[in-house]
C-alpha cells in the first residue's frame, strides 16, 4: 500500500512540477522589436507606421486622439 501511495505522490508531483513550468512564458519567449504593431516617430518627423499593414500617416495628433479608422480600413483590405 505505501508503495502505491509513493508512486501516486510522484504522479502528482510530477504534474505540480509540469504544470509551474508551463506558467513561466516570459522566461521561454523572447521579446524582439518584430512583435510590435505600431511605431511612432515624434521627432525630427511625425509619423505613425502600422507594420502589420505598411500603413503609414503623418497625422500623430489625430491618432493620439483615437482616431485609428485609417488603419482599421488597411486591415480590412488585407
Amino acid at each position: 500500500m505505501e508503495i502505491l501511495e509513493a508512486k501516486i505522490y510522484k504522479l502528482r508531483e510530477d504534474e505540480r512540477t509540469a504544470k509551474e513550468k508551463g506558467m513561466y512564458i516570459s522566461k521561454t519567449t523572447d521579446i524582439e522589436w518584430g512583435n510590435q504593431i505600431r511605431s511612432y516617430v515624434l521627432h525630427p518627423y511625425k509619423m505613425v507606421k502600422d507594420h502589420r499593414t505598411n500603413t503609414e500617416t503623418a497625422r500623430v495628433d489625430e491618432v493620439f486622439g483615437g482616431d485609428i479608422e485609417l488603419f482599421l480600413e488597411a486591415e480590412k483590405g488585407l
